[in-house]
C-alpha cells in the first residue's frame, strides 16, 4: 500500500508513529481520538499502513499503543481497543487508554480490560495523562503527553511520499534505463532503427529522479527522515539505516544506467541530428527555389498610387513573414551545423560543409532579392507621396488662381502677390524633388532584371517606366498652365497695385490743392507797402499759381491713368465717382480765388504807382497839388480797391469766403 493511495486518511492523523520506543525498545503506536465520530475503516487502513513500515525485527520487539480517549467517548474507545485485536493482535504488547479525569470510573466496572487478557491477545490499561511516564519515558512521549518527543505529521507524511515516490520512480527508471541500454549494445540494425518514442526516451527524466534521490539521501543521513532533530536514537522506521543502503543501491544504479543512457542518446542523437539536418536544409533549399521565388517573380508591379503602392508592400511583408520562418530555420541549422564541425567528426565535415554551403547561398540570394524589392517598393512609395503632395499644391494653386482677386488695398494685393510667388516657388521645389524620386526609381527598375531568374521582365517594367515617365509629364505640363495664370494673375495685380496707387495718389493731389486754396485764402492776403513790394508779391503769386495748376494736371494725369486701368482690370474705379468732381471743384475755388488776387494786386500796383508819382512830383508840400484831374484818378483806384476788398468771394456751390484786407 502507497501513502499516495489513502493520502487524504492519512492526513486525518487518525494514528501515527511518532518516532517515540517503550521500555522494552516497542515502537509507539499512538490513536489519537477527537469529539468527531471516528471512521473505523478508515483507521482501520491507516493502522494497516503504519504498520507495514517497520522491518520484521522492529515487530518482533512488540507495540506499545497509546489511545487517547480524553476528547472521545467510551464506547469509541472500547471500540477501538477491540479492534486492535483483529489488526494487529500479534504485534501488541501494551494498551495505553489515557482517560480524562473521574470520567470513566463508573463505566470502567462494567467492562474490564484486564480480564479480557487472554482473549483479547495483549494487556489493557487505563491511565491519565499525567501518569502515563509510569509506562513509558518523558522522552518518548510526545508534547500531547506531556513528553519532550517533538513530531510533525505533515512533514512526516510528505517525506515519506518522496520515499516512497523516489523508489517507486528510480524502479521503473532502472527497468526502463536497462530496456534502452541493452537493446543498444545488441548491435542490431532493426533496433537502432526502432522509432525513438517506443524505447528511446524513459517515462521520467533521469536527472529529476536522480535530484531527489540525493536530497532524499541528504535527509536519511542527517537523520531528518520519519524522525526528529531532538537528538533521538531510532526514528519511526528504524530500518532507516536499511533505507540509505536501499536509496544508495538505487542511486548508484540510475547512475551506471544513466550514465550508458547518455551515452546512447549521444550516438543517436548524432545520427538524427545529422539526418534532421539534412533533411531540413532540403526542405528550406526547396522551398526557397521554389515556392518562395515563385512569389517574387509574380510580384513585379510598383503601384499607380500611394494606396497600390502600399497595399504591394503590405503583400510583400506577408512573404517576407514567410520567408523570416524559413531565414529563422536557416539560423538555427546553421548553428547546428557549426556546433557539428566544432566537434571535429572527421566523416561528416565534407557533408556538413557541402551542406552549409548550399544553405548559405540559396539563403543570401533569396534575402538579397527580398531587399531589393522592398526598397523598390518603398522608393516607388515615395515618388507616388511626392506626387500626391505636388499634385495638391498645383490644385491649391489653380484654386488660388481660379478665386477672382478682390483686395481692399495695395498692402493686401501685395500680400497675396507674395504668397502666390511662394506656392508657385513650393511648386517648383516639388518638382524637381519629383524627378529626383523618379530618376532614382527608373535607375533601380532597370536594375531589376538581375535577379529575375531568367524571366523575361521587359514588358513589366515598361508599363512602370511609362507610368512614372507619365507622371513626371503631367506634373510638368500641369505646373506649366499653374505658371501661365501666374504670369496673368501677377500682371493683373501689379495693374491692381497701380490702380490704387493712382487713386491714393490723385487723393492726395486733391489734398494739396485744397492746402494750395486754404493757403491762398488764408496767408495771402498782404496787398504792399508800395509798388515795388505790390510787384513782388503779383510774381510770387503767379509762381504759387504755376504750383497749383502742376498740382491740378497730375491730379487730372493720375484720374485719366485710373480710368484707363479700370478699362484694362475691367472693373469699377472708386476714385471716379467723388475723385474728379472734388478736383475741379478745389481747382475752380483756386482759380476764382487766384483770379481775385491778381486783380486785387494789379489795382493796388496802380494805386500805389500813381500815388508814388505825385509824390515823387511834389514831395515837400503834397497838399499843394494842383492837378485835380490826376488826384481824382488816384481816389477812384483806391476807393475801388476797397470797394474790391468788402466784396466776398462765391464759390460755384454757394460758399462764401471773405478775403481779410490789410489795414
Amino acid at each position: 500500500m502507497e501513502a499516495s493511495v489513502i493520502l487524504p486518511i492519512l492526513k486525518k492523523k487518525l494514528a501515527f508513529l511518532s518516532g517515540g520506543k517503550d521500555r522494552r525498545s516497542g515502537l509507539i503506536l499512538t490513536i489519537p481520538l477527537c469529539l468527531e465520530q471516528t471512521n473505523m475503516d478508515e483507521l482501520s487502513v491507516t493502522l494497516d499502513y503504519l504498520l507495514s513500515i517497520p522491518s520484521e525485527k522492529c515487530k518482533a520487539r512488540g507495540f506499545t499503543v497509546i489511545v487517547d480517549g480524553r476528547k472521545s467517548q467510551w464506547n469509541v474507545v472500547k471500540t477501538v481497543v477491540l479492534m486492535l485485536q483483529n489488526v494487529v493482535p500479534a504485534e501488541v504488547s501494551l494498551v495505553c487508554v489515557v482517560k480524562p479525569d473521574e470520567f470513566w470510573d463508573k463505566k470502567v466496572t462494567h467492562f474490564c480490560f484486564w480480564k479480557e487478557k487472554d482473549r483479547l491477545g495483549f494487556e489493557v490499561i487505563l491511565v491519565s495523562a499525567n501518569k502515563l511516564t509510569r509506562y513509558i519515558e518523558p522522552c518518548q512521549l510526545t508534547e500531547d503527553f506531556g513528553g519532550s518527543l517533538t513530531y510533525d505529521h505533515m512533514d512526516w507524511l510528505n517525506k515519506r511520499l518522496v520515499f516512497e515516490k523516489f523508489t517507486k520512480e528510480s524502479t521503473s527508471l532502472l527497468d526502463e534505463l536497462a530496456l534502452i541500454n541493452n537493446g543498444s549494445d545488441k548491435g542490431n540494425q532493426q533496433e537502432k532503427e526502432r522509432s525513438v518514442d517506443l524505447n528511446f526516451l524513459p517515462s521520467v527524466d533521469p536527472e529529476t529522479v536522480l535530484q531527489t534521490g540525493h536530497e532524499l539521501l541528504s535527509e536519511l543521513q542527517q537523520r531528518r527522515f520519519n524522525g526528529s532533530d531532538g537528538g533521538v536514537s531510532w526514528s519511526p522506521m528504524d530500518d532507516e539505516l536499511l533505507a540509505q543502503p536501499q536509496v544508495m543501491k538505487l542511486l548508484d544504479s540510475l547512475r551506471e544506467q544513466y550514465t550508458r543512457y547518455q551515452e546512447v542518446c549521444r550516438q543517436r542523437s548524432k545520427r538524427t541530428q545529422l539526418e534532421e539536418i539534412q533533411q531540413k536544409v532540403m526542405q528550406v533549399v526547396n522551398w526557397l527555389e521554389g515556392p518562395g521565388s515563385e512569389q517574387l517573380r509574380a510580384q513585379w508591379g510598383i503601384g499607380d498610387s500611394i494606396r497600390a503602392s502600399q497595399a504591394l508592400q503590405q503583400k510583400h511583408e506577408e512573404i517576407e513573414s514567410q520567408h523570416s520562418e524559413w531565414f529563422a530555420v536557416y539560423v538555427e541549422l546553421n548553428q547546428q551545423i557549426a556546433a557539428l564541425l566544432n566537434a571535429g567528426d572527421e566523416e561528416d565535415l565534407v557533408e556538413l560543409k557541402s551542406l552549409q554551403q548550399q544553405l548559405s547561398d540559396v539563403c543570401y540570394r533569396q534575402a538579397s532579392q527580398l531587399e531589393f524589392r522592398q526598397n523598390l517598393l518603398q522608393a516607388a512609395l515615395e515618388f507616388h507621396g511626392v506626387a500626391q503632395d505636388l499634385s495638391q499644391q498645383l490644385d491649391g494653386l489653380l484654386g488660388m488662381l481660379c478665386v477672382d482677386v478682390a483686395p481692399a488695398d495695395g498692402a493686401s494685393i501685395q500680400q497675396t502677390l507674395k504668397l502666390l510667388e511662394e506656392k508657385l516657388k513650393s511648386v517648383d521645389v516639388g518638382l524637381q524633388g519629383l524627378r529626383e524620386k523618379g530618376q532614382g526609381l527608373l535607375d533601380q527598375i532597370s536594375n531589376q532584371a538581375s535577379w529575375a531568374y531568367g524571366k523575361d521582365v521587359t514588358i513589366e517594367n515598361k508599363e512602370n517606366v511609362d507610368h512614372i515617365q507619365g507622371v513626371m509629364e503631367d506634373m510638368q505640363l500641369r505646373k506649366q498652365r499653374c505658371e501661365d495664370m501666374v504670369d496673368v494673375r501677377r500682371l493683373k495685380m501689379l495693374q491692381m497695385v497701380q490702380l490704387f496707387k493712382c487713386e491714393e495718389d490723385a487723393a492726395q493731389a486733391v489734398e494739396w490743392l485744397s492746402e494750395l486754396l486754404d493757403a491762398l485764402l488764408k496767408t495771402h492776403i498782404r496787398l504792399g507797402d508800395d509798388a515795388q513790394e505790390t510787384k513782388v508779391l503779383l510774381e510770387k503769386h503767379r509762381k504759387f499759381v504755376d504750383v497749383a495748376q502742376s498740382t491740378y494736371d497730375y491730379g487730372r494725369q493720375l484720374l485719366q491713368a485710373t480710368v484707363v486701368l479700370c478699362q484694362s482690370l475691367r472693373c469699377t474705379s472708386r476714385s471716379s465717382g467723388d475723385t474728379l468732381p472734388r478736383l475741379n471743384r478745389v481747382w475752380k475755388q483756386f482759380t476764382i480765388a487766384s483770379e481775385e488776387r491778381v486783380h486785387r494786386l494789379e489795382m493796388a500796383i496802380a494805386f500805389h504807382s500813381n500815388a508814388e508819382k505825385i509824390l515823387q512830383d511834389c514831395p515837400e508840400e503834397p497838399e499843394a497839388i494842383n492837378d485835380e484831374e490826376q488826384f481824382d484818378e488816384i481816389e477812384a483806384v483806391g476807393k475801388s480797391l476797397l470797394d474790391r476788398l468788402t466784396v466776398p468771394v462765391v464759390y460755384p456751390d454757394g460758399f462764401s469766403y471773405r478775403i481779410a484786407t490789410e489795414r
